[in-house]
């Protein structure tokens, strides 16, 4: 039974969910470093009675950050953006606010830094959200000697914003116009196999200190993964190749709807790429890990998106 402290900043994320379940099995104490606390309130019952804690943060403020990973032995940081919104721009949280916990982390006396980047980062890439990724990877290595960074390719589960989002617009639109017809390809990693790999880095010190690039067993398109998830929601759906520019223009205006935008032109850029393992970085193989296909994790949570939510044949 361990007895440290870790710090999570962003811990109330799709990922922070999945790894705080395991880290609390293990008997750590876990604190829950997020702007709502209220996300974090709800993570509290995976753990024993005073086992979980929230404390509000925010990323871009350093006495915040600071408050949050005072006496902790570990602090990974998980914040990121998938879009930007007044503030929360890429440059403030993926590159400045990288920066700010890892010296947080190293002032606190931290004995591990865990940083999330992801699979793509480059600092010459055209979209911001690839460039500041880079950065940040900088950032906090600079901060922070021997910190442990991670980039996973498109991370998919229950509850994820990927999978999802497809199975949802593909059970309402019969075409779906994709960049190039979705030929760019990914490397989809299920988020237990990710939540798994990072508990094995804190645990094993041979494993910290390194980068590790991690995806999945199978290098797919993006049109393979919709026909996957077409098949388990037993939908159809036309996929109509697209242009860039068509992309950037369907993209600059989703993004002005209020509230999470499907697409913006940000991410057109990103989907212009692959999103695969390059191989010249750890992987799961050197932390003995067999990750899972996306094959055999989609049929778990995707019978919800079949007409009738699945229940149809109940009553045939």
């Amino acid at each position: 039974m361990s007895a440290g402290l870790i710090t999570i900043v962003g811990g109330s994320g799709f990922i922070g969910r999945h790894l705080v379940s395991r880290l609390a099995a293990k008997g750590y104490q876990i604190r829950l470093a997020v702007r709502d606390t209220e996300k974090a309130a709800l993570l509290i019952t995976q753990g024993n009675v005073g086992q979980i804690a929230g404390i509000q943060t925010n990323i871009r403020n350093q006495a915040s950050v600071e408050r949050a990973v005072a006496g902790s032995d570990i602090v990974i940081n998980l914040a990121g953006l998938l879009y930007q919104s007044g503030a929360q721009s890429f440059e403030a949280v993926h590159l400045d606010g990288a920066a700010c916990v890892a010296k947080a982390a190293k002032a606190a006396g931290a004995k591990q830094f865990i940083h999330m980047s992801a699979l793509g980062a480059d600092g010459e890439s055209d979209s911001s959200y690839a460039r500041t990724k880079a950065g940040g990877e900088s950032a906090a290595l600079d901060a922070f000697e021997g910190a442990t960074v991670i980039r996973p390719s498109v991370v998919f589960g229950a509850g994820d914003d990927f999978t999802n989002k497809f199975a949802g617009l593909t059970a309402l639109a019969p075409a779906l116009p994709l960049l190039s017809g979705g030929s760019s390809l990914m490397q989809p990693v299920w988020v237990e196999d990710l939540a798994k790999a990072i508990v094995k880095i804190i645990e094993t010190p041979s494993f910290q200190g390194k980068i590790y690039e991690l995806g999945g067993p199978e290098k797919m398109p993006l049109s393979q993964i919709i026909e996957s998830i077409l098949k388990n929601t037993k939908r159809s759906c036309l996929i109509l190749p697209a242009p860039k520019s068509v992309m950037n223009m369907a993209g600059f205006f989703l993004q002005l709807i209020p509230g999470k935008p499907f697409l913006t032109t940000d991410q057109v850029k990103l989907l212009a790429a692959d999103n695969v393992v390059a191989g010249d970085q750890g992987g799961f193989a050197d932390l003995g890990i067999e990750p899972s296909a996306l094959d055999a994790i989609l049929p778990t949570y995707m019978t919800r998106y079949q007409k009738g939510g699945g229940y149809n044949q109940l009553h045939a």
